[in-house]
């Protein structure tokens, strides 16, 4: 397991971007003051003789020695670390619901859209930048877990990430989780208003299913629960993106029954060991085996050696819901091609198979899911697909010669459906991906090695990524091609002023149901569309 730990940190290192190239100096160059920020502050700022303290610690402008830091600070993409990017007009950090209520009632008043951030993981930093004069409400303070075991819940404020979660859970008991992502710095806020999926998606569904209740401020600074919000709007805000609707102060989630130790195994195939028969046999087992396994690939074009011949490593990283003694029978039964010995077995606790999904030895301090400075941070342009015919061994080779003509910058990663996820109608909330779909693929390169995502490299990547997609095309969902909207693609449109534009992004995140419903449902919440940004739900 140790030699394969060191293989998959050695990736994790190529795909993550481990070093800022821009300063400090040139980021703030670029920030000026808006005009109207002294009404905002004097409309939100308590009446009492702590103003200056206040407005210094919760409210920042680009004024403040903190305002770039704090920017930064949760951009988890660095392609946006760039002095181009635009940033806030003013960035609130609330520490309570009432500080929430005057932002949302100043930034109104003032005419100033809201961003809202919690992780920053956005792929397109759709929370934290913006064409427009905005406030940035980051949740970064409000960040607290309360774990309920006896009740098998836990409630979550916006700001937690998705490894201080595990890491909660994981100090009360080792026989619950929450079915969610492995990145542990992922902002819960923002992750179940897209759906959320991980390595609990084929016994548990996504995590969206899974919450259960929710504190939610409406455009007009009401506070809600699922009772009084009504089921449609409970409905919309668990996978048709909240942040279109309103602002979520806290979720409730349900936690799921897992055994004391799990157990993860990771290996690697190349063409020259067969790899491509054992892919596509891949896609037929992964989707219909036992929901207590999933079986994570990922798929990279390398050099052999010190050769200048390239082949296709293929990284089959797996997480089973029991014991070595189940699941090598199971294996040697339904995908004996694959060859998962003991040897390559470990038995672990589920909050250790998050670190080892993560690029991780088991052996790392789980104490590193809460550091979130600790965990190396994304550069890159992603894509998504839905596979729902399996690929034939003619379409898997022009995959392969297609990475074989990356520059090593480019990753598919490929997550098995199926099990539970089929169980669900694709109405039942507005995440529609379920019956029928048998794999998702996550595309993407990045700019490891380049100045900004706009070097004539980093452009030559971001096209070969694009012809990638178009080369998928055969081989992927149709009418409409499906996406996932946490991984959200502008390349897709941005349009909204009317259906036809915003079904053509729309359609392929939620299909057309659905898309049509939440339209109407953002009608009737949030009329004059205050919640606004690129592909958030429109109105018409």
């Amino acid at each position: 397991m140790k030699k394969y730990s060191q293989i998959r940190s050695c990736v994790f290192l190529l795909v993550l971007c481990l070093s800022f190239s821009n300063s400090w100096a040139n980021l703030s160059s670029l920030v000026d003051v808006t005009p109207g920020t002294e009404n905002f502050i004097s409309c939100i700022q308590p009446k009492s003789n702590n103003v200056t303290s206040f407005s210094q610690q919760l409210i920042i402008t680009p004024v403040n020695a903190s305002f770039i830091p704090i920017w930064q600070v949760a951009v988890q993409n660095t392609r946006f670390l760039k002095p181009s990017t635009p940033k806030p007009s003013i960035i609130v950090t609330p520490v309570d619901e009432t500080l929430v209520q005057k932002a949302l009632f100043c930034a109104k008043k003032h005419g100033y859209e809201m961003r809202i951030r919690s992780g920053g993981h956005d792929y397109e930093g759709l929370s934290y930048t913006a064409d427009v004069p905005f406030v940035m409400l980051d949740f970064t303070n409000m960040r607290s877990i309360d774990v309920d075991v006896a009740n098998r819940s836990a409630w979550v404020q916006p700001g937690a990430v998705l490894g201080e979660l595990y890491y909660s859970i994981s100090q009360k008991t080792d026989t619950l989780y929450f079915p969610a992502g492995v990145c542990p710095t992922v902002g819960v806020g923002g992750y179940m208003g897209g759906g959320g999926y991980g390595n609990l998606l084929r016994k548990y569904g996504t995590a969206a299913d899974n919450v259960v209740d929710v504190r939610f401020m409406d455009v007009n600074g009401n506070i809600l629960d699922r009772k009084s919000m009504g089921k449609d709007l409970f409905w919309a805000i668990r996978g048709g993106g909240a942040s279109s609707f309103g602002i979520v102060l806290a979720w409730k989630l349900r936690l799921v029954p897992v055994p004391e130790k799990v157990t993860v195994f990771i290996l690697n195939k190349t063409l020259e060991e067969g790899a491509t028969k054992i892919f596509h046999k891949y896609q037929y087992v992964a989707p219909t085996i036992d929901r207590n396994l999933h079986i994570r690939t990922q798929v990279f074009a390398e050099y052999i050696g010190n050769t200048t011949k390239k082949t296709i490593r293929i990284m089959f990283e797996g997480i089973y819901q029991g014991t070595s003694d189940t699941l090598l029978p199971l294996l040697d039964e339904k995908f004996p091609e694959l060859g998962v010995r003991r040897e390559i077995c470990e038995e672990i606790r589920s909050i250790q198979s998050t670190v080892v999904f993560w690029g991780l030895p088991s052996s790392t301090p789980i104490e590193i899911l809460t550091n979130r400075s600790a965990i190396a941070k994304l550069n890159n342009k992603s894509k998504s697909d839905y596979v729902r015919t399996p690929i034939p061994i003619r379409g898997l080779r022009k995959i392969w010669r297609k990475l074989m003509q990356n520059d090593g910058s480019a990753l598919l990663m490929i997550n098995p459906f199926g099990g539970r996820m089929a169980d669900y109608s694709e109405s039942a909330i507005p995440y529609p991906h379920r019956a029928g779909v048998l794999l998702q693929i996550l595309k993407t390169v990045n700019f490891n090695g380049q100045t900004s995502d706009t070097t004539p490299t980093s452009l030559k990547r971001i096209m070969w990524l694009r012809s990638l997609d178009e080369l998928l095309t055969p081989y992927v969902s149709k009418n409409p091609r499906e996406a996932y909207s946490n991984y959200n693609d502008l390349d897709l449109g941005v349009g909204s002023s009317n259906y036809e534009e915003a079904s053509l992004w729309g359609e392929r995140y939620r299909k057309r149901d659905n898309f049509q419903k939440l339209i109407r449902i953002k009608a009737k919440v949030d009329p004059d569309n205050f919640f606004p940004r690129p592909q958030s739900i429109p109105v018409f």
